[in-house]
């Protein structure tokens, strides 16, 4: 049973492995590469401060540049999640106000309750806790740490365009630059067309300067962030490649724009877009030039790609001698049970475990080395192992594989089982009496009753 749904689908996606305990670490949203690797994720704008990071239920303390190694312990000692931990404008202060109010009340009372296995023994069974948005005092909290984050950030901004104290030499060509900062950003994109954005728009521009300083001092190219063996030829690379311009999907250099600042929640890419839509509403919705950029399916044992189920398919069975075919059709298995079957054999395999015996190596490669070599990449365990509900959550958020399964060919006709496929999760519903009581079709039922 399942105590509240809310946000229950981010939560199951949030998962590390320990290597040992075995158990699965709900830290970040495992992610296939694109490029391969398209990491993006919500861009993290907080500053490090001096104050550690507290766990809510004891005396642990972690340095906020270690929030991970806090996450896992409350994670793995507790048994607590809290969800989209990098939109918190201000983790310490976060943090210390549920200390506050789990020391007045239980964790219940604020916390989605999730119960794992929940068709199993219920020895095997465990309760984790979800700390979320959803909740309307966790809401506030976040928009009015967001808030003071956004007031400390503009008040910054507004000191650095008001200083004419600022003092840099050009990091291209060592021309001296005093006065305003915007004096030196302007001589970079007109001489050497390097923008990194209007003067207006950047704020901590001294340690933005510094950190991109830093990355050529280590001969490393701006945009790639490849290294070279020397300046001459990192040189040459940046102005051959026309490389000279900052990676944006580099999430470093988030906290230096102020717009990331803006909305709770929305990275800079979000909020341009919204912008974007804006001024395409006032032009005609002319569509002949689009083009659908084909999303890749990943192998599930190598890190092969494939536009279509056909291909991925083939590969497979011909690389791997797995056919998901053969067991879709030999074992009947309906949308949902392949779901599953992918997750857990994604989630297994990403533990260094045999989907077959159950076996746990040091690494993936010997994982897949013992599969190959035992014959076990066709024989799956017992249909009871991974024809659970924890599976129907992705292992990977972005797998587009699970797009390309389909219904069974005879399960189209058969009307009554249906429903048994689709997963439902059931809400809190101790307090049905009054529900029943307050129901607005009972009220509608009355007046109409009236009335005739």
């Amino acid at each position: 049973m399942i105590k509240r749904r809310s946000n229950m689908e981010g939560c199951w996606s949030f998962f590390r492995t320990d290597r040992n305990t075995g158990k699965d670490s709900i830290l970040e949203p495992l992610s296939f590469p694109d490029q391969p690797a398209d990491t993006s994720s919500a861009p993290g704008v907080q500053c490090p401060g001096s104050e550690p990071l507290v766990c809510l239920f004891c005396s642990e303390s972690i340095p906020l540049p270690q929030k991970d190694v806090l996450l896992r312990h409350l994670l793995m000692e507790h048994k607590l999640v809290i969800a989209d931990v990098k939109l918190i404008a201000d983790l310490q202060k976060y943090l210390l106000h549920w200390k506050g109010r789990f020391l007045e009340q239980p964790v219940t009372d604020f916390c989605s309750v999730i119960k794992t296995n929940s068709t199993g023994p219920v020895e095997k069974q465990e309760d984790y806790f979800l700390l979320c948005d959803v909740l309307p005092e966790d809401r506030v909290l976040r928009e009015k740490l967001q808030q003071k984050r956004l007031e400390e950030v503009l008040e910054q901004q507004q000191k650095e365009r008001d200083d004419c104290s600022f003092h840099r030499l050009c990091m291209f060509c060592s021309e001296e630059f005093t006065g305003n900062r915007s004096s030196l950003l302007n001589h970079m994109a007109r001489e050497h067309s390097f923008s990194i954005g209007l003067p207006d728009n950047i704020v901590y521009c001294s340690e933005f300067l510094d950190t991109l300083q830093d990355k050529l001092d280590s001969l490393q190219c701006l945009y790639c962030e490849k290294t070279f063996r020397d300046k001459t030829t990192l040189k040459d690379h940046m102005r051959k490649k026309a490389h000279r311009r900052i990676n944006a999907k580099n999430h470093e250099y988030d906290r230096f724009y102020v717009i990331n600042y803006l909305e709770l929640g929305k990275t800079w890419e979000e909020v341009q877009s919204e912008d974007d839509r804006e001024l395409a509403d006032d032009e005609d919705d002319d569509w002949s030039d689009w083009q659908a950029h084909p999303v890749s399916a990943v192998c599930l044992f190598c890190d092969h790609q494939s536009e279509t189920l056909e291909q991925i398919y083939a590969h497979m069975k011909e690389a791997h001698g797995f056919d998901l075919h053969h067991l879709k059709t030999e074992l009947n298995l309906k949308f949902y049970q392949q779901v599953k079957l992918v997750n857990f054999i994604r989630r297994q395999i990403h533990q260094s475990r045999c989907y077959s015996c159950m076996r746990t190596f040091n690494c993936r490669a010997d994982a897949l080395r013992h599969i190959t070599t035992e014959g076990h990449v066709m024989k799956l365990p017992e249909m009871s192992a991974w024809d659970q509900p924890q599976y129907y959550f992705p292992t990977y958020e972005n797998d587009a594989l699970l797009c390309t399964l389909s219904d069974s060919e005879e399960g189209d006709g058969d009307e009554e089982h249906r429903g048994e496929e689709i997963p439902v999760i059931a809400e809190d519903i101790s307090n049905l009496r009054a529900l029943k009581q307050s129901s607005v079709l009972k009220q509608l039922l009355k007046e109409r009753g009236g009335s005739s």
